[in-house]
């Protein structure tokens, strides 16, 4: 266990599944619990979103902990999907921080201002529904960066040239 805490890379791959998978399974759940109009239900899923929304600051902390030995394992177009997977993740941060925020919200709401209860729990079902569509965008370039089975095409040219100029190649 200490050999994978000294290696940001896999524990940034150990986090991601809360973003990719997690959260939109909690994201279901607050639907079906806002439809059901269960507040027990509906406390479970914005608890759930919280800590799955929250796992982006861990998942961006490790990424770019790890970003530039992954860097020095990949080649050449695969490098360039890397950098454009970190752009998208540092771009895409404040959706994550939004749909927790909001998940906190809506949770005290439920103890001090049970007017804003409802209101607040389908505001972060739409915050979350943005961080889940962040998550799969972030996700996709992230799969090609060492399977080049994954790579149909190139990056989009424009962004990766943001991307690039954001954090060049050494």
């Amino acid at each position: 266990m200490s050999e994978i805490a000294g290696q940001p890379e896999y524990l940034h791959v150990l986090v991601i599944p809360a973003l990719t998978h997690a959260l939109p399974i909690a994201v279901l759940g607050l639907l079906a619990a806002l439809l059901a109009k269960s507040a027990p239900a509906t406390r479970l899923a914005l608890a759930l979103v919280l800590v799955c929304a929250a796992a982006a600051w861990p998942a961006v902390h490790y990424g770019r902990a790890g970003f530039d030995r992954v860097r020095s394992m990949a080649d050449d177009a695969g490098g360039d999907w890397l950098t454009l997977h970190r752009y998208r993740a540092e771009k895409s941060i404040a959706v994550f921080v939004a749909a927790a925020g909001a998940a906190a919200a809506a949770l005290a709401a439920t103890r001090w201002w049970k007017q804003a209860e409802k209101p607040l729990g389908w505001l972060t079902l739409a915050v979350a529904l943005a961080a889940c569509v962040a998550a799969a965008r972030i996700a996709w370039p992230a799969g090609k960066v060492r399977h080049r089975e994954f790579r149909h095409g190139e990056p989009p040219p424009a962004e990766l040239q943001a991307a690039r100029a954001a954090y060049p190649p050494d």
